[in-house]
């Protein structure tokens, strides 16, 4: 995505939401509302007092750790549609990151890196030494940057359409849960100037050691040869993996057909990708073996 078309993309959200009428707001908060009421009861849910902002978490299922971090101007709540599939096996920490739903804009410069700390400190706040970790978009900044400054803390990493060098949020309901709605412009203004620095952390994607999944939509706005030179600077696709897979990588990368930047985030096929991967499962289907299930 151009600066221009994003900047294009600001003005329309700003102009949507800048002078909201009373139906608007309703409809925002109904379809917010349809939204959450599909998200299983959470185990547990508060406010962590994390560097100096408050940040909302809630927990579901039980099983290894699995944070989830939402993409621009959404919460948790947009992974509705995958959430429980995640949660049967697994404990699901959704975090509203910094202004976002029910996490307060505050004060504090917007950075990807100070929010990567603060991920690393609230993984520690809520008693887990090492956790997955899957972000999607701007949430996939965040994990990237809490894998890299923080790898004693992430397990397995999932960057769902997230690129090394840009980022571009999307905009979701944000007043029906916001503490604090009429900061959205302010949100707006704090992360138009977030996105108009030039950031390049090519030279960061060799320090994650960790197992990486790079996920993508075949129409995403990252372009291909950006997703691919990301996989490679991870040590992806650089020579055939042999007969007997003995060159494979440890890490992945999915394009997801039919998807899109906007629509990822809850394709039922990011799960079925995903969730294999975060159980470090590598082994496939003989010939024999698919071919028993066809007859």
């Amino acid at each position: 995505m151009s600066k221009t078309l994003f900047f294009a993309f600001f003005a329309s959200v700003a102009a949507l939401v800048g002078c909201p009428g009373t139906t608007h707001a309703e409809e925002t908060k109904s379809a917010m509302t349809t939204a959450t009421n599909a998200l299983p009861k959470p185990e547990k849910s508060g406010l962590l007092p994390i560097n100096d902002l408050n940040y909302y978490y809630a927990i579901y299922g039980k099983g290894e750790p699995l944070l989830l971090l939402h993409g621009g101007f959404g919460t948790t709540d947009m992974f509705a549609p995958i959430l429980p599939k995640f949660a049967e096996n697994r404990t699901v920490i959704g975090i509203d990151l910094q202004g976002h739903g029910r996490t307060a804009l505050g004060d504090r410069p917007f950075s990807v890196e100070a929010i990567g700390d603060d991920m690393a400190d609230i993984v520690k706040a809520l008693g887990y030494d090492k956790v997955d970790v899957m972000g999607y978009s701007l949430g996939g900044g965040v994990a990237f940057r809490m894998a890299v400054q923080h790898p004693e803390s992430v397990r397995r990493l999932v960057l769902v359409s997230t690129g090394y060098a840009t980022d571009t949020p999307m905009y979701k309901s944000y007043v029906a849960v916001a503490p604090h709605p009429e900061d959205f412009p302010k949100l707006l203004d704090t992360l138009g100037n977030f996105m108009r620095q030039n950031r390049d952390y090519s030279a960061d994607v060799a320090k994650l050691k960790m197992p990486v999944m790079l996920a993508y939509g075949d129409s995403d706005m990252y372009k291909p040869e950006h997703e691919i030179k990301f996989y490679q600077m991870l040590g992806g696709g650089l020579k055939d993996a042999g007969w007997m897979r003995e060159n494979m990588s440890q890490n992945r990368l999915a394009i997801l057909p039919n998807r899109t930047h906007y629509d990822v985030f809850f394709a039922p096929e990011l799960t079925a990708a995903a969730l294999p991967f975060l159980s470090g499962e590598t082994k496939v289907k003989t010939w024999d073996e698919v071919v028993s299930e066809t007859e």
